[in-house]
Order: structure tokens, then sequence, then C-alpha cells
């Protein structure tokens, strides 16, 4: 039998294959279905900022008050006043779930601020989270706020986050960063043991007949998987810190190609949703089938086998792929 162990935020796991935050945890019970099909750990559901400061109130007052932020990331965290019960009924979620599951629980905070949202990251800690994932989700639209001051607050986030808790830290983060190995530098000295590549934006789409604003949800393809493959394998062995690979993971050859980039997990939502849950014990059987095939004893020994510092053509991951790419173009008529 193959050894699929690996080790991701100082937690030992049986297998790489990681549920991410998704309303699938939203249920006790398709946890522990997760749990009985082989998944290694699960990633709570998220905790918005704006549900826990402004929840009920319109989306225009959100947008006069904050309109460089996008709905998903909107408002403020104030240390004080009445507040809905939801962070309370979040927090007792997960000790429900802790309870109810053996296998690791990782809580989850999107947010931008900080100041009072910290006190969250202590409640989710002290309810036995085994580790906090902060999903930095931040839309610019404000032509007067730099590059640099969006960075620098982010970074003073997970400074601040980091202060205030003890179990690991992952950083969540999105591809759209100008200098994206030196902001994961940063991320890491300001207090991060892992890096979450990527967060999976949900674009807003127009309905032309209603002139509305139309809000859909399009699940993920195993093509998306190339992205934050390839930023993986760039930053592997240039920051210290452990990689989660999301978006696009949805075979078990998505889930090798993860760990040969260096990635100590793959995250797994859209095909659990798709497909059920079922498909957990399906992708770790015929990771194992792969392995033996291929003369694979362990996990740990394919993790960055295919970084940019282990394969022959490093170039392959920067410049040299594009024009590559389009010169396969040339013997078309």
């Amino acid at each position: 039998m193959k050894d699929l162990s690996t080790t991701y935020l100082g937690l030992k796991l049986k297998n790489p294959l990681v549920a991410s935050a998704s309303p699938l945890l939203k249920k006790v019970e398709q946890a522990r279905l997760m749990e009985e099909a082989g998944i290694a750990a699960v990633v709570m559901y998220s905790l918005f900022e704006e549900q826990i400061t402004h929840e009920s109130l319109e989306l225009h007052h959100h947008l006069s008050r904050a309109a460089d932020l996008s709905p998903e990331g909107l408002s403020y965290l104030p240390d004080s006043g009445t507040y809905s019960l939801l962070p309370d009924q979040y927090v007792e979620n997960i000790r429900k779930l802790k309870r109810a599951v053996q296998i690791p629980v990782i809580g989850s905070l999107n947010g931008v601020s900080n100041g009072g949202w910290v006190r969250y990251a202590r409640a989710i800690q002290d309810a036995g989270a085994d580790a906090l994932e902060l999903n930095l989700y931040y839309v610019t639209t404000n032509p007067k706020l730099a590059a640099q001051d969006v960075e620098d607050a982010q970074v003073d986030l997970v400074a601040d986050v980091r202060a205030g808790i003890t179990i690991p830290l992952a950083v969540k983060l999105s591809p759209f960063y100008t200098a994206l190995p030196h902001f994961a530098h940063r991320l890491v000295d300001a207090g991060a043991n892992g890096l979450v590549l990527f967060n999976r934006f949900y674009q807003p789409d127009f309905d032309i007949e209603e002139l509305l604003v139309a809000h859909t949800l399009d699940l993920s393809s195993s093509a998306e998987l190339r992205l934050p493959l390839r930023w993986i394998a760039i930053l592997q062995s240039e920051v210290d810190a452990d990689f989660a690979l999301t978006s696009g993971v949805h075979t078990h050859e998505d889930v090798l190609k993860a760990m040969m980039a260096g990635a100590k997990v793959a995250m797994m939502t859209s095909e659990l949703l798709q497909n059920g849950v079922g498909r957990i014990a399906e992708v770790l059987k015929e990771m194992e089938t792969w392995m033996e095939e291929h003369e694979y004893e362990s996990v740990t020994q394919m993790q960055g086998s295919m970084s940019q510092k282990s394969v022959a053509q490093p170039g392959a991951f920067e410049r040299a792929n594009y024009m590559k790419v389009l010169n396969s173009f040339h013997d078309l008529p």
C-alpha cells in the first residue's frame, strides 16, 4: 500500500486531499461522510466581514461608505457594538464539527481589515480549530489607492491575526499581484505558515434584457489548475511556507500534478458539489493505482519534483511557455 500521507501547516494528514471552504461544511453530516470517504481535513465555510458588521444594511449603503471595495469584501469591523448572532453561530458550528470528526478542521475568515476582526480569529481558535485560513479578497476600484497601500494593509492584517492566535495560519490569495513572489515573502515574514493559491473569484454578469447585474455560480474545471500549478512550481523553493493548491482539482491527475509542483495539499470543492463526496474515495484509489504503476512509494517522494528548480527547463514556467504556445499555431491556415 502506497504512503499518501503529507504534512500541512504542521498537521499530519493521511493524504493530501482537503475539502476547501464551501456550503457543504455547513452540515455536520456532510463532514462525516467526507471523513468516511477519506478526506484528510476540511476547511470551514467562510465567515465574511460583511456578515459580521452590516448584515442588515442594503447594498447601496455599503457602496456609499466604501466605494473602493467589492460587494464580497465590503465594510470594516468596529471594536464594539451589537452584532448579528451569525459570528457566534459560526464559532459554535466549529465546536460541533470538531466533536463530530477526527480529522483536522480549519477555520476560514474572509476579510480585509484588522482591529476587532482579530477577536474572531481568537474565537475560532478557542472553539478548537486546528488552523485558520485567512482569505484576502479585496477589489480595489479607487484610483487614488496605490497598490503598495493595499499590500501594506493586507500584510498588517496578517501580522495582527498572527499576533492574536497560536494555531497555524494560512493565507488564501488571488493571483492579481504585480510581484507575487515579493508579496508572498512579506506575508510569510508577517507570520503566515502557509499560502493557498488561488482564490477563485465569481465575476458578475449582465442581464441585458432586465438591465441588471446578474450573480451566477460557475463551478471550476481542471483547466483552471494551470494558474496555481505554475505559481506553486515557481514559489515552492523560494518561499518558506506550505502551499495548498485550490481551483481546478477534480481528478487524481490534478492532485498528483499539485504534489509535483510542490503543494502539500490539494483542495477540492467543485468536484464534490457536482458529483458527490463519494468522489473522494475514487480519487484516492486512482492515486494509489497511478503510484503503483509508476513506482512511487509515497506522496512526499513526488512533492516538488516538477517545481521550477527541479525541471530541466525552468524557463518553461516563464515567458518561454508563452512563446512556445503561440508558435505552436504556425501550421494553421
